[in-house]
């Protein structure tokens, strides 16, 4: 978004921080009145719990309150979204949601909640490309070479993802219908260990978020091959996209959305959008988001809400056409 449209966002926010739903005045000085659950439907250590930390020290220190990070992991993200969609609409329980919210409704034949109805967007949080990935024992230094070998190797060659449903698991799915190869899925609960196993040689491959991905890249434990965005990451120098690897078309960018349950009054939703606005534009959070190839989201409510949208379509089209799916 431009400079002009982030302003306007922001005072739409600020401005409309008095129209109270569902609370009196005086409530509405007394929230937050103890600390703020923000749930991660992800194992510890992933790049959704770093980037939920590192919002979350922000919006305690606004809100002078704690806000504790839970981490729910579980049927790719699923478990921990149901617990927030079933939690007391007050502000003080929240989820980190991600695209694989949006990966979800086409992959499971039922869920216990319906994202876009029982959560409401609060804010757009993050940006980040996924970074094809192979363990330094596989003896590939390209896309090509990968796909070369893979063909070369049928049903040996396994990928990792956080679980059935998550982004990884989606991004795998597309990579295998575009290249016509035959990669085996293998599901974690969370990118952490998933990450473990692919530093190992448990699994030959993955196509991880950056923040996970990167410390290991530069530390050459793990083999970075491609980005999946449509331009390349200055956080991995010299690493095409898989555009130009020749998977033409091939385009996946992972976000991460500050959401609350529906029927928490607009007031809430409003301020912490706005103390979100606020923390994304401090040094130090876009210094650290910078390290890890991620950007800074930059989205009103109801933009986040057709963007939401749109992705859900998106996504259960590639479920569908890929054959994807997870109980």
């Amino acid at each position: 978004m431009t400079n002009p449209v982030r302003r306007a966002a922001l005072a739409c926010l600020l401005g409309a921080g008095l129209a109270w739903s569902g609370l009196a005045p005086a409530a509405a000085q007394d929230w937050p009145d103890k600390p703020v659950t923000l749930v991660v439907p992800f194992a510890s250590g992933g790049t959704t719990d770093i980037i939920a930390r590192t919002i979350g020290q922000k919006l305690g220190e606004a809100l002078r309150q704690p806000v504790v990070v839970d981490n729910r992991p579980g049927a790719g993200g699923t478990l921990g979204a149901a617990n927030v969609a079933r939690a007391t609409p007050d502000g003080h329980t929240l989820l980190l949601a991600t695209v694989a919210h949006t990966m979800a409704p086409g992959i499971y034949k039922s869920l216990p909640y319906d994202f876009t109805r029982d959560l409401v967007p609060v804010g757009l949080v993050a940006l980040t490309p996924n970074v094809l990935l192979v363990s330094p024992s596989l003896p590939v230094r390209s896309v090509a070479e990968l796909i070369a070998y893979i063909k070369s190797h049928r049903g040996q060659v396994n990928y990792g993802s956080a679980g059935p449903g998550s982004t990884e698991h989606l991004s795998g799915e597309l990579f295998r219908a575009m290249t016509g190869t035959d990669i085996v899925h293998v599901p974690y609960k969370g990118g952490a260990p998933m990450m473990t196993d692919l530093i190992a040689g448990q699994i030959q491959m993955a196509i991880e978020t950056s923040p996970s991905a990167a410390p290991h890249v530069r530390s050459g434990k793990v083999r970075a091959l491609a980005v999946t965005t449509a331009r390349r990451s200055p956080a991995y120098p010299g690493v095409p996209t898989l555009e130009e690897s020749g998977i033409k078309g091939y385009e996946v960018t992972t976000w991460y959305a500050l959401m609350a349950p529906r029927g928490t009054p607009a007031a809430v939703t409003q301020r912490l959008g706005a103390e979100l606005a606020q923390a994304l534009r401090q040094p130090d959070v876009l210094k650290r988001f910078e390290e890890q190839g991620v950007t800074a989201g930059d989205m009103s409510p109801a933009q986040l809400g057709e963007f939401i949208r749109k992705e859900t379509e998106r996504w259960t089209k590639v479920a569908k056409s890929s054959g994807a799916a997870a109980e």
